[in-house]
């Protein structure tokens, strides 16, 4: 596995409550050019405490691929477009990866700084 230097890529993940909402949000990260990609993955159940209640609830999760200079913007854009009042926000460091791919994914989003 190689890394290239400067490698700023970044795997944000989040759930929407369905298809049409992830589907949406995807839309409007990548024609703003925040993100190079993103992967909606088949429903699954989440089950999570909340509000003193157990919940069980079908999500849509999402795996969006970025450069880490614009994970500001690509929150800011999740919460304003997510329908959930605490949605699930994580992103994880890329420390490897097919060193072409990852300069795609930091090319990609080049242009919005």
């Amino acid at each position: 596995m190689t890394t290239p230097i400067g490698n700023n890529a970044i795997l944000v993940l989040t759930n929407l409550p369905d298809i049409n909402s992830a589907e949406k949000l995807a839309q409007n990260l990548i024609t703003a050019q925040l993100v190079a990609c993103v992967n909606i993955l088949a429903p699954c159940t989440s089950m999570y405490q909340w509000q003193d209640k157990l919940e069980k609830t079908t999500e849509v999760p999402m795996m969006i691929k970025a450069s880490r200079d614009h994970y500001p913007e690509i929150e800011a854009a999740i919460l304003k477009h997510h329908p959930y009042e605490l949605p699930e926000i994580i992103f994880i460091g890329i420390d490897g990866g097919l060193p072409d791919y990852l300069a795609w994914v930091t090319s990609m989003t080049a242009n919005t700084t």
